[in-house]
């Protein structure tokens, strides 16, 4: 922040203050890093905030609480901070992999998982995403999205020294560590939900809670449904108080007031109590919904952006190690801006789900063209250089089909069948089908559906292996392979969705357990088969044939430095509409060509790509085939086959 000659004082007293709290050495950081952030902090908070606190007070306020967050970080962390801010590019390198899974549907609870880092080693992760680990509602938790206790870790899970612990030896082994914070709700349970019940003044503006149904009924004419089967409607009535409180997700999840600034505050307090235990990326849950505006759909609204970036900057400000990750599954034209790109670039989250190239990679699947997602991703706005996405094929969310309207009629497409049409071949509903996944979260009103399933049955597999034909089966494997394929070259960190790695089918037992009923999202989230997996070296047997797969997708990717998260991808539009073409580029290393079948048949492809990419002596780097295959000067690609080739030079 730049200091006027009023608040000269002031700065001198905060240095003091600082030098006193962390030295000399860490001092002179802490306040060379507000030198950095503070303008952006100023104006994000003066955006949002402005007309409601005296923003220079509430700024004053919040350096204070990033000074004792910086003040409690444990030292391990602390040398973290430094060795990340030296290599700021840390989480861009070619070799970083990342694996998702519930911590007790991979192994139990927090020491089982820390039991099993052999295991990831293995595959070359480098960054392991645990789903929910704060304390949770009892009963129906949203899969542990409806947090009861932001300073606990669910008991079922362990504790917060087990966190701690867990985090300790995943660094030890070079493993960052991602976890979930909760940012738009909390549970009706929590404490500050519970005071607002009885009455506290201060509680209850940490809430939305309205006397009567006018504001609600004015709200939701443009408000859509997130599970209109579930939890139609976005208010719940509470009969303890006649009044009713916003619920967008489930009616035990309670929206905050984030126009409340004490709830940003109180947000940032938390979230540094949880890095402070070890979580080097916080993915912040439903960013997109922080901010309410009538007449809107209350998402992407301006506000949220600010309140991520004051977010960003005070983080940066306290624990310069730690990435913030935003969960917005959106619409591709509201993407790209959380990761700062706006009209004029503002530092937001560091990391963001690519959920356009995860829709378009499943529409290029079932049309067998990948005419739409080059048109769509050719489009869209890059990332900051600064930024990376995370590329994936497949999360513990359903898909919702998000293809823009323009995008599909560019192409000849209309974009409501389009969807829906996606819809019924991921069901098995479509002639010619191989998916086996389910409706998920069908809106009577606009028809609108997602689709639930694992990335296995989806891709086929499961029909294939019942049907017991070899031949369907090598077409489902390398579907899987070429997909992922993608995901580990496009951009970004690729993350590996627990059990895809042995292709892991649908839980048909998802129903069982009565928490779940009503939930098919569970079909997706089987538990892990520690049986396959110890057949993950026979390559005789899916799972090692998997196996093998997505570790070699790893390895090949560590020896390819274009692929690093901060290169540039340019698509390569083919004559052959069967054939995803991209070329990624970095100024320090020779080009990375890929190429992806999606073609129940063998594909050629012109030998002129490689000079449009810029390769000019082709080297193999990895592939379907195991090398380069050439018919009369023309690159041979299998059916559902992938190849990466760059240059010697």
């Amino acid at each position: 922040m730049r200091p006027g000659p009023s608040s000269n004082l002031a700065v001198e007293k905060l240095a003091t203050r600082v030098r006193d709290a962390l030295g000399p050495l860490e001092g002179a950081a802490f306040l060379t890093r507000l030198a950095v952030v503070g303008d952006d902090l100023v104006e994000a908070l003066t955006a949002v905030y402005g007309d409601r606190v005296d923003v220079s007070a509430f700024v004053a306020d919040l350096v204070d609480d990033a000074l004792a967050a910086a003040v409690s970080r444990p030292l391990p962390l602390r040398v973290l901070d430094r060795r990340r801010e030296v290599d700021q590019q840390w989480f861009q390198r070619e070799h970083l992999v990342g694996y998702v899974c519930y911590a007790d549907r991979f192994a139990g609870d927090l020491r089982g998982v820390g039991e099993r880092v052999d295991y990831l080693a293995e595959l070359g992760i480098g960054y392991l995403h645990l789903m929910p680990l704060l304390r949770s509602r009892d009963g129906e938790n949203d899969g542990g999205y409806a947090v009861a206790d932001y300073d606990a870790v669910d008991p079922r899970l362990g504790t917060m020294a087990d966190l701690e612990a867990l985090a300790a030896g995943l660094h030890d082994r070079g493993i960052a560590l991602c976890a979930d914070l909760v940012l738009n709700h909390t549970a009706r349970e929590h404490p500050w939900a519970r005071k607002a019940l009885a009455g506290h003044p201060a509680y209850e503006d940490f809430y939305l809670l309205f006397s009567d149904r006018a504001e609600p009924d004015a709200f939701e004419r443009t408000l859509p449904e997130v599970f209109p089967d579930m939890a139609p409607g976005s208010f719940t009535f509470l009969p303890e108080t006649g009044a009713w409180v916003w619920t967008t997700f489930r009616e035990f999840q309670w929206d905050l007031r984030w126009s409340n600034p004490q709830v940003f505050r109180a947000m940032l307090g938390v979230l540094f109590t949880f890095a402070n235990h070890g979580v080097d990326v916080v993915r912040l849950d439903a960013a997109p919904f922080l901010w309410k505006r009538l007449g809107t759909d209350c998402q992407n609204q301006p506000e949220a952006h600010r309140l991520l970036q004051g977010l960003r900057a005070l983080t940066r400000l306290a624990m310069p190690g730690v990435l913030l990750k935003a969960e917005a599954i959106v619409g591709p034209d509201h993407l790209v801006p959380y990761l700062g790109a706006h009209d004029r670039y503002r530092p937001e989250c560091d990391l963001a789900y690519d959920n356009q190239l995860m829709v378009m990679l499943w529409s290029s699947l079932a049309t067998r063209d990948v005419r739409l997602a080059v048109h769509a991703l050719e489009r869209r706005r890059p990332a900051p250089l600064s930024s990376s996405w995370v590329t994936y094929l497949r999360g513990h969310d359903d898909i919702g089909w998000a293809v823009a309207d323009e995008d599909a009629w560019a192409v000849g497409l209309d974009p409501r069948a389009h969807r829906a049409f996606l819809a019924a071949f991921y069901a098995g509903k479509h002639p010619g089908s191989f998916g086996r996944g389910a409706d998920f979260g069908l809106n009577p009103a606009t028809t609108d559906v997602r689709t639930s399933g694992t990335a296995a049955s989806l891709a086929g597999l499961e029909e294939a292996l019942e049907a017991g034909v070899p031949e369907q089966v090598e077409g489902a494997l390398r579907r899987l392979e070429t997909l992922y394929a993608v995901v580990y070259s496009f951009g970004g960190i690729p993350l590996l969705y627990m059990g895809d790695e042995l292709g892991l089918r649908n839980d048909t037992a998802w129903a069982d357990d009565p928490q779940h009923a009503d939930d098919n999202r569970w079909l997706h989230r089987p538990p892990m088969d520690w049986d396959a997996a110890e057949r993950r070296h026979d390559e005789k047997q899916v799972e090692g044939r998997m196996f093998a797969a997505l570790r070699g997708l790893a390895q090949a990717r560590g020896r390819a430095p274009a692929l690093r998260s901060d290169s540039a991808t340019r698509l390569l539009p083919l004559p052959d509409p069967h054939v995803l073409g991209y070329v990624r580029t970095h100024p320090r290393t020779a080009p990375v060509l890929a190429l992806a079948s999606f073609s129940d048949d063998e594909r050629i492809v012109d030998g002129s790509v490689l000079d449009r990419a810029g390769i000019r002596t082709p080297e193999h780097v990895h592939s379907t085939a195991g090398g380069l295959q050439w018919s009369d000067g023309r690159l041979v690609l299998p059916a559902w086959g992938f190849l990466w080739v760059t240059d010697t030079h």
